[in-house]
């Protein structure tokens, strides 16, 4: 027997069939096919099906990310100076203010209360005022805060002001790091973003060291510089950003919150063995409550059993009405309420504990060596005031050269940040014992250099694994709950740095950063496995 098969048309011949749109009035849409008859739309395939994946945003795409990009680098610089002018005044606040190392150090310990401020509302001000009111707002804390400094207030005083200074510094590190880290080529481009950090860090201590030993001026006209450059920032960050509004940003919420919802549909799900659709999980299975652990990671997955291995976060439960006017008032300040992309879910995750923590040490390692440095040379190493002023900008040059040269190499060198930071880690614990153990002051400028070129990329490289390992949308809020935590570091440990020299002597400063390395790379180890590098 022999069977015709039947020949169908050309598509370009029934495309006046199949392009029928349905009309307003019309409950659904029909297409007419000159074969089969008519068919739903739905039974179609959609023309877009191709451009689902979305594209990350460039530093350069769009065009307006250009001046915002830079608005971000200029507010890094004043960051970088703030943190590293304190390693190079140091010694001037005490002969001032006629203190000794316990009570100085309260400087560094005051800012936690901004930073703490800033990790607690951060999602909150995006969501009200978006990034312009966030650029608004560091810029004013900073003018606020270094106008008040410049007049030389009493030591108390001083202490209060730096408080603003944290707020606003925890605000734009956490804000930038998140904006910035979802970008294509993250790594080189918050590793150019924290080279910025850098480059303020390494002229702060120079410009510093040369107006009180040099020029012969006190101490506090250092801080006219940052008054005139937190005008600057105030006009470019916020001229910048402008667009950005709390608005904008919370449709740019919603429409993440849209892909979450489509990502954990039906449709998008795998087919287990058995034929049932099962949600892909990638979080580890849990052990049993009667199994014994038998390796390390094991037991670490026992003792962290109460975080939550998720990396995409619950549902929040749904919360009873408010019952009055004012609870419901109290609900709408609530940096914590009803929100589906706010800290109280973000520091439920491994990850972000575990970056927080890291960063927490990290920042501690690197301010407390950059803000005991000049001390530390001068009193233990016996250098002049002018090169062991020098050798707190050598540190912070390095980092500023490293950031900008390892940030290229750990995205094209390593197979992922986890690889790369541990190579890092493990060059700085040797450079930290030579740093501690040979007694010469040029060895020791010379290790301090390296130390900086190599501890550069930490802080990019642990916010690009957040971006890789969380949902889009708890990254502002989960980079910003480990910035602010990270910049904590920057307050306890230099402060905890000082109270132990104050009664052992500041050449403690090297044994408790050589452990604070040794902390970072046991957290470092227990970083879930993420994909290869994100280079589109």
């Amino acid at each position: 027997m022999v069977l015709e098969m039947p020949s169908y048309p050309d598509r370009s011949k029934i495309a006046p069939f199949v392009s029928h749109q349905s009309s307003p009035g019309e409950t659904a849409a029909t297409t007419t096919n000159p074969i089969h008859g008519p068919q739903d739309d739905a039974t179609l395939p959609s023309p877009t099906t191709a451009r689902t994946t979305p594209h990350l945003q460039r530093w350069n795409h769009p065009r307006s990310n250009i001046a915002r990009v830079l608005g971000t680098f200029w507010c890094f610089i004043i960051l970088g100076a703030n943190d590293a002018a304190y390693g190079a005044l140091i010694p001037y606040l005490e002969e001032y203010y006629d203190v000794d190392y316990l009570t100085i150090s309260l400087v560094f310990l005051s800012p936690i209360v901004g930073y703490t401020a800033s990790a607690v509302t951060n999602n909150m001000l995006h969501m009200k005022v978006g990034q312009r009111g966030i650029a608004f707002l560091v810029s004013i804390l900073h003018i606020v805060a270094y106008v008040i400094i410049s007049i030389h207030p009493p030591f108390p005083a001083l202490v209060v002001v730096y408080i603003f200074a944290g707020y606003g510094n925890g605000l734009a590190d956490s804000g930038w790091n998140a904006w910035i880290g979802d970008m294509a080529n993250a790594n080189e481009v918050l590793g150019f973003l924290h080279g910025m950090y850098g480059l303020g860090a390494c002229i702060a201590p120079l410009i510093a060291t040369a107006i009180v030993t040099q020029a012969g001026w006190p101490w506090y006209t250092f801080y006219y510089f940052l008054v005139g450059a937190s005008v600057i920032e105030l006009f470019f960050l916020t001229g910048s950003f402008w667009a950005a509004t709390g608005a904008v940003y919370r449709a740019q919420h919603a429409d993440i919150t849209l892909e979450h919802d489509q990502s954990t549909s039906p449709e998008n799900v795998s087919q287990s063995p058995s034929g049932t659709s099962t949600p892909v999980n990638h979080e580890p299975v849990a052990l049993s409550a009667d199994v014994k652990p038998r390796t390390w990671k094991e037991r670490y997955q026992r003792a962290t059993s109460f975080l939550d291995y998720s990396f995409t976060e619950p549902r929040p439960k749904p919360k009873p009405a408010p019952t009055s006017r004012f609870s419901a008032y109290m609900n709408t300040i609530n940096p914590l309420s009803n929100s589906r992309s706010n800290t109280a879910l973000a520091v439920k995750n491994r990850v972000t504990v575990l970056a927080a923590v890291f960063l927490l040490f990290y920042v501690g390692a690197e301010v407390s060596i950059g803000g005991w440095i000049v001390t530390f040379m001068l009193r233990v190493r016996h250098g002049t005031p002018f090169a062991s002023g020098l050798t707190s900008t050598g540190f912070w040059l390095g980092v500023t050269v490293g950031r900008f040269i390892l940030g290229f190499v750990t995205g094209r060198l390593f197979p992922t940040e986890k690889h790369a930071i541990t190579c890092y880690l493990t060059i700085c614990l040797v450079l930290q014992l030579l740093f501690w153990l040979i007694p010469s002051f040029t060895v020791s400028a010379v290790m301090v250099g390296l130390l900086g070129f190599f501890v550069a990329p930490m802080f990019p490289a642990a916010v690009v694994v957040m971006t890789k390992l969380l949902p889009k949308r708890l990254h502002v809020a989960a980079v910003g709950f480990a910035a602010a935590v990270g910049a904590s570091g920057a307050t306890i440990l230099p402060f905890a740095v000082g109270a132990i020299a104050n009664s052992k002597g500041v050449y403690v400063l090297q044994p408790v950063v050589l452990a604070l390395f040794a902390a970072q790379l046991m957290i470092w180890l227990c970083i879930p496995r993420m994909r290869k590098q994100r280079m589109s």
